[in-house]
């Protein structure tokens, strides 16, 4: 059993997609899809920065998801590829989810596209600069974490906001409190404490303003039964239902990615190869959950005509 996965934010780099684009007809049809879906030139940015724009989340966000499928079109024109013949399960990484819904066709490109750029605007309003943080633990499993995360909060907010593997936890909240946490990680076990490089504190009770904006939008949002069940980041369990897609994907601004559970799931479920698409961010993170997984990452055209050779 095969399935396919989507990055998240942090995976975007000046340049992504310019190569595909050059390449294939297709790529640049879909980059074109989004540009025109946002009245924006987001391929100008994608392609030539400056970083600074590209990793402002309300343009990361569409623009990671844009590569990913931008190398599933490709696929799919030039090789004939059928996720739904080829796969048994998409999941995404917090955005990734998104972008793991467009590709099994819950959502279309311009749908998707529109929701991630008003989700980046929401999350990043929600919370005023400077006021929350986030932190790569390393060297912690969920349970340090945790009792890290609850050491530090004094009243504040200091969660678990991504379970990412066995030996990564990023925390969220405010930001004395994830200072604080971050002071403390040789007390609790963990190795170290890295602040993360972002504008706002994600997957935490903070985001709530951000997800209402969302709740709103979801609910106009035209969504179909995927080709492939997803697993829900809030679950780690597969969903199909359009209702409860919408429900989750509200319940993801504020909740956990349970990304170490999700992989887990899967290979229980009898998956044994993971394919992520337009990144390499996912595939050591599913080597360190299931070590005997096979794990493909499809970024360029060779490794499309690769993958295509084999599938």
């Amino acid at each position: 059993m095969r399935a396919f996965l989507f990055p998240g934010q942090g995976s975007q780099s000046v340049g992504m997609g310019n190569a595909l684009a050059q390449a294939s007809p297709a790529a640049r049809e879909l980059f074109q899809e989004v540009d025109d879906a946002l009245s924006q030139h987001l391929f100008r940015i994608m392609v030539d920065g400056p970083e600074s724009d590209l990793t402002l989340t309300e343009n990361a966000q569409p623009a990671i998801m844009a590569n990913a499928l931008a190398t599933l079109r490709v696929m799919q024109r030039e090789g004939g590829f059928s996720l739904a013949g080829k796969g048994d399960y998409v999941a995404g990484h917090s955005l990734g989810e998104y972008s793991a819904l467009c590709a099994a066709e819950a959502f279309d490109i311009a749908t998707t596209a529109k929701l991630l750029k008003l989700r980046g605007r929401a999350m990043q309003a929600a919370v005023p600069v400077g006021e929350g943080a986030m932190a790569a633990l390393l060297g912690a499993d969920i349970g340090k974490a945790q009792a890290l995360a609850d050491a530090a909060a004094e009243g504040e907010v200091c969660t678990v906001a991504n379970d990412n593997d066995p030996t990564q936890v990023v925390i969220s909240g405010h930001r004395g409190a994830i200072e604080r946490a971050v002071a403390m990680v040789k007390d609790h076990g963990i190795k170290r404490g890295v602040l993360l490089p972002v504008s706002a504190p994600f997957h935490c009770p903070l985001m709530q303003p951000a997800a209402e904006v969302m709740e709103e939008a979801l609910a106009k949002a035209a969504i179909n039964t995927p080709l492939l069940p997803v697993y829900a980041n809030v679950l780690a369990a597969p969903i199909a239902e359009p209702a409860e897609i919408r429900a989750r994907l509200v319940e993801q601004v504020t909740g956990r990615v349970r990304w170490r559970e999700s992989v887990a799931a899967m290979w229980d479920a009898g998956v044994t190869e993971f394919v992520e698409l337009g990144g390499k961010v996912l595939g050591p993170m599913v080597k360190r959950i299931a070590p005997d997984a096979t794990v493909r990452s499809i970024v360029t055209m060779d490794d499309i005509e690769a993958a295509l050779a084999e599938f």
